[in-house]
């Protein structure tokens, strides 16, 4: 049975890191771009569960739960402020998100 070398699980994190990061800046719509964060962080997650596996340590794998928790909360809070922005000016568009202060 063959291995898979590092470089490729490497290479789809950077893939998918650089897509959420495009996604991100190019993308005016909020929910797309939250789709975008979570597409970096979980990059970020493969990059440390390649290390981990790799260097044979546990820490990698701990730091992929504390970043999933992250994730989660980040995602709560960030469809929260998407639902308000929906409901005062019925649209996902960030740009409108500056008119919402009081």
């Amino acid at each position: 049975m063959t291995t898979i070398p590092i470089s490729w699980y490497l290479a789809v994190a950077a893939v998918l890191f650089t897509i959420g990061t495009v996604t991100v800046f190019v993308k005016r719509n909020a929910i797309v771009m939250l789709l975008g964060i979570e597409l970096m962080l979980n990059a970020a997650n493969l990059t440390l569960v390649t290390f981990s596996s790799y260097f044979r340590e546990l820490a990698g794998q701990i730091m992929v739960f504390f970043v999933m928790v992250v994730a989660a909360a980040e995602a709560a809070v960030g469809l929260a402020i998407v639902v308000l922005l929906f409901r005062h000016r019925e649209t996902l568009n960030v740009d409108e998100a500056q008119l919402l202060k009081l």
